[in-house]
């Protein structure tokens, strides 16, 4: 496998941006299966592959791994910021297509995250399902809603003033206009010591009666990269067979 720490520009953001990219060293990239991985509140885009073991796991199945960087913006298009979900969701794909011959084809392509990521990751799923052939969230942060009560001086920078959520940056809202039929494979992880058990058991129970595909996998643990190192290859063997 290739390792790469990438300087790129945006014109979404109006600055340069990092990006990590694991890319297989053998075949056609343009055949190769893509993952874009999501980082979490307090990580940056070196952070899955300081912490896990995904270069591993992404070489047994030779496939390509995005892991873009955020900052703290929960990927949205803050109120008062840059277009961060823009970035992730229209822009970078293209970049990727253009740099490193990556497809954008819908089959080929993956969206997985932790915590703020998983949410990332969710959202990018349920706003473009066409895009997507599988999402996985782990630990995700999936009531944004609830983390916007806090009304805390990030929130207002994300939402603005008042902090209101839109419903384009609601997974409940979201999914409730999408078929079933429309969505992806989900595939979901939370410790159940986790503090975001109970949502995250709420919203699989939403994607459920919705009619999505979905396995939620749950066991003792806590909102820890041990976690999500075991969560990351579970997903890269439930989704890219």
């Amino acid at each position: 496998m290739a390792y790469l720490r990438c300087d790129i520009w945006s014109d979404s953001l109006q600055m340069t941006t990092s990006i990590t990219a694991i890319l297989p060293d053998v075949g056609e990239l343009k055949a190769a299966k893509v993952v874009y991985l999501l980082h979490g509140l307090s990580d940056n885009c070196s952070c899955w592959s300081r912490f896990t073991a995904v270069e591993r796991y992404a070489n047994e199945y030779g496939a390509a791994v995005i892991m873009p960087e955020v900052q703290r913006s929960f990927y949205t298009d803050m109120a008062l910021g840059v277009g961060y979900f823009t970035y992730v969701q229209k822009e970078l794909p293209q970049i990727c297509a253009r740099l490193f011959g990556l497809s954008q084809k819908r089959e080929q392509n993956f969206v997985m995250g932790l915590s703020m990521g998983g949410y990332g990751a969710l959202k990018c799923a349920l706003t473009a399902p066409w895009q997507y052939a599988g999402c996985a969230g782990f630990s995700s942060v999936t009531d944004m809603e609830r983390r916007a009560d806090s009304n805390s001086p990030e929130m207002r920078a994300i939402f603005g003033v008042p902090v209101m959520v839109p419903e384009s940056a609601s997974l409940t809202k979201l999914l409730e206009t999408q078929n079933a039929t429309d969505l992806p494979r989900f595939f979901m992880t939370c410790g159940e010591q986790d503090r975001l058990y109970e949502e995250n058991c709420n919203f699989a129970k939403a994607l459920e009666e919705k009619g999505a595909a979905l396995e939620f996998l749950h066991w003792p643990g806590n909102h820890t990269w041990d976690f999500w190192d075991a969560s990351v290859k579970m997903a890269l063997d439930k989704l890219l067979i």
